[in-house]
């Protein structure tokens, strides 16, 4: 049996297929980047039925060199918190809003929740512009034309492929209106959205698989048979392609964006351990949860600088940066795209302090990155007041899989705890395999994770990955 995964990031659109042990297949992945709308303003949208158009060209790909032979079960992983208006023949009403969005505010005078604390344990958000209860009347207000229902982008892409396409409760946790202890929409959250159950996707059963509408099957007659399971959230899947699936070990994941991320076994209608106040907690399936803090800024750092600074290039910027210290570059807050739940700094909130006429573009970058790493220090202290003892942590993403300098950094910054990196860097579309089928526990054992000395050499060198290009 040969597993296909799909990673529908923010980024780009990526599907590989796996062998029964979650192994990649030689040559079995197709890539499209995604054409993300960013402005000064705190736009952050893409294009529905463009990200379809990719998703689609990547299968037919796939399929074209005969990879989709013997797949049997599709696995997703996908964004958190987009969401995106459809009218009532489910014609998007206008762009999908990515996390990356930080445009939408609560109505004047709305009250919010009635009791904050009470609504942060049950749904594991606040009441933000990252989340649905504070998007949705945003967009009605925002919209020209009535929105019949609110859809997030994997049902939108989905719904296009598949017989139905239900919400999964995973999916459904990073909207803010999900109760995580009933696994039912949350009463006061869809009254602080001005949504009824009828407007937003139904959420899908425990033993929920899709197949391919009878259109898509002719197109695809390999996947005809295969059954598709629940999206998992992006967050989730990497943490499980990361071999971080209790609470010994974290996850730190830098792509785009960034976060940390500390995963448990809480089966639907357990008692939840309190969440702090600065932490948020989604669902990765019926039985986990996975509490952390995320970041607007990523590989998106590395992007930025790249593309302005005019950085050297391969083996030259590996060797400048080997010559910053890690922990040194140039002071600089990181928070270019400005804060996620729960801070409110809008974008553009980023800065670079104590240039000289001998600062480098270099000595920039290495500022930035660790900034983030700073970041990531101080909420992963309040990661582990939660379960009252230090974890080991394990990097992982394709931003710090490129970049020996940026791991080395993040185990100063998180010295003394042991520190080692996931070496593949397709972990969310592995994790989401994993979780489909059910293998949690050969979680630890299937990761290529490399040891903690492994980053603290200057002159190592990672692998190269050209396939998977930041």
């Amino acid at each position: 049996m040969n597993i296909l995964a799909l990673d529908l990031g923010t980024s780009s659109v990526r599907g590989l297929v796996l062998d029964g042990d979650t192994q990649p297949m030689p040559g079995a992945l197709a890539r499209r980047k995604v054409n993300l709308a960013i402005g000064d303003n705190g736009t952050g949208t893409l294009s529905g039925p463009d990200y379809l158009a990719s998703l689609i060209e990547c299968l037919d790909e796939l399929a074209a060199a005969g990879h989709l032979h013997d797949v049997d079960l599709v696995a997703v992983s996908a964004q958190w918190h987009s969401v995106l208006p459809l009218d009532r023949d489910g014609t998007p009403l206008g762009p999908v809003l990515t996390w990356l969005d930080t445009r939408p505010t609560p109505r004047d005078g709305a009250p919010g929740p009635a009791d904050p604390d009470d609504f942060h344990q049950r749904t594991g958000c606040w009441w933000h512009r990252n989340y649905w209860t504070v998007r949705l009347p945003w967009l009605r207000e925002q919209s020209g034309s009535p929105i019949a229902r609110f859809v997030g982008l994997p049902e939108y892409v989905l719904g296009e492929l598949l017989v139905g396409a239900p919400m999964s409760v995973s999916q459904a946790s990073g909207t803010g209106l999900l109760d995580l202890g009933s696994l039912r929409w949350d009463d006061e959250a869809l009254t602080l959205a001005e949504a009824r159950p009828q407007e937003l996707p139904p959420l899908g059963e425990l033993e929920w698989h899709g197949r391919l509408r009878a259109d898509r099957a002719r197109r695809w007659p390999q996947l005809a048979e295969a059954r598709w399971s629940p999206p998992v959230g992006d967050g989730g899947a990497s943490n499980v392609g990361s071999g971080c699936v209790d609470p010994s070990r974290a996850a730190v994941t830098v792509g785009t964006s960034a976060a940390v991320r500390l995963m448990q076994r809480i089966p639907a209608g357990e008692p939840l351990p309190r969440l702090p106040e600065r932490l948020w907690r989604y669902r990765v399936d019926h039985d986990h949860v996975v509490t952390g803090a995320a970041y607007s800024s990523g590989g998106n750092l590395f992007a930025w600088a790249d593309r302005e600074l005019r950085l050297p290039q391969g083996a030259e910027l590996d060797a400048a940066l080997a010559l910053v210290p890690a922990g040194g570059g140039r002071p600089a807050d990181p928070r270019f795209g400005g804060d996620r739940a729960p801070g409110l700094a809008p974008a553009g909130t980023g800065e670079l302090r104590g240039l000289s006429f001998g600062t480098t573009a270099v000595d920039i970058l290495a500022g930035l990155m660790q900034g983030l790493c700073e970041l990531v220090a101080h909420d992963l202290a309040e990661l582990e007041s939660t379960i009252d003892r230090p974890v080991e942590v394990v990097l992982g993403g394709g931003a710090v899989a490129a970049s020996v300098w940026w791991r080395q950094s993040f185990a100063t910054a998180l010295a003394p705890r042991p520190v080692s990196h996931q070496r593949n860097p397709e972990i969310g579309a592995t994790g989401a395999a994993l979780v489909a089928l059910g293998r949690y526990g050969d979680a630890v054992e299937l990761a290529d994770i490399g040891r903690t000395d492994e980053l603290v050499l200057p002159t190592t060198t990672p692998p190269s990955h050209p396939q998977y290009p930041l």
